[in-house]
Order: structure tokens, then C-alpha cells, then sequence
């Protein structure tokens, strides 16, 4: 995470950093299946398990849960596999860390 991104006491980034990776990861998941990055329609169940602060390194995943003819849900987590230990150094964690969860629906242009 970049120290610019840290707006809050104790270098914590906000919530939305991570549903902007999210968002990311969502338009890589519709390039890959349909060919067209897509729309993010919405976000469901969004959970805010556990603090993200600048330095840190957060590992991304994404999974579809269903696919209809034009929308996808996928299933989003943010995970810290790295503590950020000040300057550029960063502790790797034994057990990695799931910061954020979330549920998304992204929409795909029908077929011409």
C-alpha cells in the first residue's frame, strides 16, 4: 500500500483502496471470460475485516460465483501477505491476513 493512500492515524488506509482493487481485478475477470472490461453494476456484503496500513502488501483474489448471459458475481477478498515495517521494508506474515471481503456483480455488453 502507498504511504499516499494513508489518510487516518497510524498510516491506516482507507476501504476504498481496496474495493478500487477490486475493481481492477474485476475488469482483468471480464477481459479474460468475455473479452471486454466490462461494468461494475454493484458491490454486496462488503465486510472490512481487518485494518490495511501503508506499506503493507495485499494479495488480491477473485472468483466467480455465477455467470448469466450478461452479468458475472464474483467474490472479491483482500488479503495482507506482508506488514509494512517502515521505509520499504515489510515483514512477511506466517499467516496472511483477510482484510477485506466483498461481493460484486459486474455487466458485460451482449453480443453483436
Amino acid at each position: 500500500m502507498p504511504y499516499s493512500h494513508a489518510h487516518y492515524a497510524g498510516n491506516l488506509v482507507d476501504g476504498a483502496y481496496s474495493l478500487g482493487l477490486f475493481g481492477d481485478v474485476a475488469t482483468d475477470v471480464c477481459i479474460q471470460l468475455d473479452g471486454d472490461e466490462g461494468l461494475f453494476a454493484s458491490y454486496s456484503d462488503v465486510q472490512f475485516r481487518a485494518p490495511v496500513h501503508a506499506g503493507d502488501v495485499l494479495e488480491v483474489s477473485a472468483t466467480v460465483t455465477r455467470m448469466g448471459t450478461r452479468s458475472r458475481t464474483v467474490a472479491f477478498t483482500a488479503t495482507v501477505v506482508c506488514r509494512g515495517s517502515g521505509g520499504s521494508a515489510a515483514r512477511v506474515l506466517a499467516e496472511p491476513i483477510v482484510a477485506v471481503t466483498a461481493v460484486g456483480t459486474v455487466v458485460v455488453p451482449a453480443p453483436a
